[in-house]
């Protein structure tokens, strides 16, 4: 069996063989990611009902699925423990839809598809709405399953099979979270241009995640807003800034709040936060567009942290009546229509908190676009809301090659400096990708920390430099990363072209020799 997150991680990768030999990792990442939470959640009630009706830690999920059976038979006792199991799960899982009775019904020659929906259904109407819709988009029923339903069943099965060797009652919270993390980030690599929907590179997570809880990591209660939040990777990197040691643990206070337009991302991120172990009354995410539906409108709307990798130069409707919208009335005019970017920006900026920290991944061309961004961007500036502009290296994301930026916000900067960090060379080539590493993340922590000038890399300027350069932000503007050739000596060129000569000559000789000997008439010319 897997013992670590990561052996656990490449288990559940290798179980989509099956599903990958027919579809697009696009497609078949719905089924795997919502069969590997059913799992999870199925193995995690089995073990709570072992713990409930013997005070069993240590049962297999065979003996424990036995005793439910056992207790099921008995109308007072299941009922008592339907009440615990709903209080303490938020919902129930009859004994004939654990995933283990499913497995067994697979080897028996009775397993139905049905069945499966079924127990999604039931799940998904448990008292409350923390389980709504949570798997709207396993399709029993689609082509890419198969042509019939005995296909789909069978192929459905195939995967049930792969990971019922997995025991995920064995495992940490933390190691199974982090195992379907990087379950996400391999859909991620093999989704190609479809991966910025639902994923942002855990490097990238793990920089701004750093910045924006910087100081604050024994906050109780300690807020957290993404307004374009994916799969939720980039919001749970906070989670693991947060003080944890000894008796204090701040990273189970952290509230989670995020808004995805895309249903089926949606429903990811919320498997993804339950599986990390974020109670319900600590996660709340909502299905809807960020631009044109302005969420969180009830307390709390502002957030000590606000952390966003949106759709680079979207287009969106920029209706003329948004101009008195509060989140963008302040800036004088609107995003165009061909690029949202700061409409996205100037959203997640209203709801940071007076005290908080914005991290925004953005395209360099809102650094140095004119017109209406530049407008914003002088207002932006001249209220000392940009604190610091990090560009990194190019190739960093699945759906893109362009270098992008980290802009960090901040609403109490009366200085009105602005720190530029250039890390755009500072990566790890891995095969068509480029790679953050931990040592370059760190370099960039510091700089940011300090807040100094490091030659070729960071620059410190103040809002009058910032000025005479019209509010332009491009980062080669602030920092000289030009690289002096040394000078070429013409005498030590001729002597390195005297010796290839001469060393041309002893080998032509050489191989003159051995033409000779094997008796070849051929000759190089010496």
């Amino acid at each position: 069996m897997a013992t670590t997150s990561s052996d656990l991680g490449k288990t559940l990768w290798a179980a989509a063989d099956v599903l990958r030999q027919k579809m697009s990792a696009d497609a078949y990442k719905d089924y795997l990611l919502g069969l590997v939470f059913y799992k999870a959640l199925s193995d995690k009630y089995l073990t709570k009902v072992a713990d409930l009706i013997e005070n069993r830690k240590d049962i297999s999920l065979e003996d424990a699925q036995k005793l439910y059976e056992e207790t099921a038979r008995n109308s007072e006792d299941w009922k008592l423990l339907c009440e615990e199991m709903q209080k303490d799960m938020g919902c129930i899982i009859l004994p004939e839809h654990t995933f283990i009775a499913f497995y067994n019904k697979i080897n028996e020659g009775s397993f139905l598809l049905e069945n499966l929906s079924q127990a999604f259904r039931n799940i998904e109407q448990s008292q409350g709405n923390h389980y709504e819709g949570l798997f709207d988009d396993f399709d029993i029923s689609s082509k890419d399953l198969g042509k019939n339903i005995m296909e789909c069943n069978k192929m459905i099965s195939s995967v049930i099979k792969a990971l019922e060797d997995i025991d995920f009652s064995q495992y940490s919270d933390d190691a199974l979270g982090d195992a379907y993390e990087y379950l996400i980030g391999q859909f991620a690599s093999e989704s190609g241009k479809k991966a910025g929907e639902f994923y942002t590179p855990q490097a990238v997570s793990k920089l701004i995640a750093k910045i924006v809880t910087q100081g604050r990591e024994k906050k109780d209660g300690f807020s957290v807003y993404d307004p374009c939040c994916g799969s939720g990777s980039l919001l749970l990197q906070v989670k693991n800034c947060m003080y944890k040691q000894d008796n204090e643990d701040y990273s189970r206070l952290v509230h989670f709040f995020g808004q995805e337009i895309n249903n089926q991302t949606y429903n990811l991120a919320r498997m993804n936060m339950m599986l990390h172990n974020v109670s319900s009354g600590y996660q709340h995410l909502n299905n809807g567009n960020t631009l044109s539906l302005d969420w969180p409108v009830d307390e709390p709307t502002n957030f000590d942290a606000c952390t966003m990798n949106p759709p680079y130069s979207l287009k969106w409707d920029a209706l003329p009546s948004l101009i008195t919208d509060v989140r963008f009335s302040r800036y004088e005019r609107l995003a165009p229509k061909s690029a949202a970017d700061y409409a996205f920006l100037l959203h997640g900026f209203y709801h940071l908190k007076t005290d908080g920290v914005m991290g925004i991944v953005l395209p360099h061309g809102v650094l140095f676009r004119g017109a209406a961004e530049g407008t914003i961007r002088q207002h932006l500036l001249e209220d000392g809301s940009i604190y610091a502009v990090i560009g990194l290296p190019a190739n960093l994301f699945f759906n893109t090659s362009i270098p992008t930026c980290v802009i960090i916000l901040k609403k109490n900067n009366p200085s009105r400096d602005v720190l530029f960090i250039d890390a755009s060379k500072d990566f790890l080539k891995e095969k068509t990708r480029n790679i953050l590493t931990d040592e370059s993340i760190e370099k960039i922590l510091s700089a940011y920390r300090d807040r100094k000038d490091i030659d070729k890399y960071a620059h410190l300027a103040t809002f009058d430099e910032i000025k005479e350069n019209d509010f332009n932000l491009n980062i080669p503007r602030y920092i000289d990363t030009f690289e002096e050739e040394e000078p070429i000596s013409i005498e030590d060129t001729f002597k390195d072209f005297e010796e290839i000569c001469k060393e041309d000559h002893e080998l032509n000789q050489s191989l003159n020799n051995y033409f000779k000997e094997l008796g070849l008439a051929f000759r190089l010319e010496v």
